[in-house]
């Protein structure tokens, strides 16, 4: 497990943005963790946020023109993700759009520098991949071409068939979907980690049970 993956999922645990328990899914599954990206809430969290999405971006490889950012939970993201690859000296433009199409001033769907070239998605998590399909149509719809997707933590579970969320997006668009980390970073963190090693059992049995393969 490389540093910055195994350096994401402690800065989680510690932001307890990343929790153990007994959690209910929206699939009705008891879940041992739950990772909730909207705690990562001042300054600072977020700073450290947006440099792990863009070291994860120039480590994958993908290569892309700008980012978009899906309202509501991905304008903060796409924002500080753009400012923290300037620092890795990366200056890319950026865009979010709205859920309302505005009918005055500047008017449109979307705000920031126009749709054009490879553009990256920057999403916090994928579950049901709604916010990826509507972004993916509104990024076309421009004559633009969605690149990927990049998320903070891939669960690797598995959705209604033996695919995960990540794994149908990747099928579906044929686009590559990035992490900062997976659960097979978490369970290499916490079987590591003398703190957290009591919750390594719980969560491998979660992933024996809903995992999905070759992720």
């Amino acid at each position: 497990m490389s540093n910055f993956r195994q350096d994401f999922i402690r800065f989680a645990v510690q932001q307890e943005v990343l929790r153990f328990g007994e959690f209910k899914t929206k699939a009705g599954r008891l879940s041992p963790y739950f990772f909730n990206a909207g705690l990562f809430n001042d300054g600072l969290a977020l700073r450290s946020l947006s440099q792990f999405y863009a070291q994860a971006i120039l480590t994958s490889g993908v290569p892309f023109d700008m980012l978009f950012g899906p309202a509501y939970k991905g304008i903060p993201l796409v924002a500080g993700t753009a400012i923290a690859l300037v620092e890795q000296g990366r200056n890319v433009p950026y865009c979010y759009n709205r859920k309302e199409a505005k009918d005055h001033g500047e008017g449109g769907t979307t705000v920031g520098a126009p749709l054009q070239g490879c553009v990256l998605i920057i999403d916090d998590v994928i579950s049901a991949g709604t916010s990826v399909r509507e972004s993916i149509e509104l990024i076309r719809a421009t004559g633009a071409q969605p690149c990927g997707v990049v998320i903070a933590l891939d669960r690797m579970e598995r959705g209604q068939g033996e695919l995960s969320a990540t794994q149908e997006v990747q099928r579906n668009y044929g686009i590559p979907v990035v992490s900062i980390a997976t659960l097979e970073d978490l369970l290499g963190y916490l079987h590591s980690e003398a703190g957290m090693v009591q919750n390594f059992p719980a969560v491998q049995t979660y992933r024996d049970r809903y995992g999905v393969k070759n992720e």
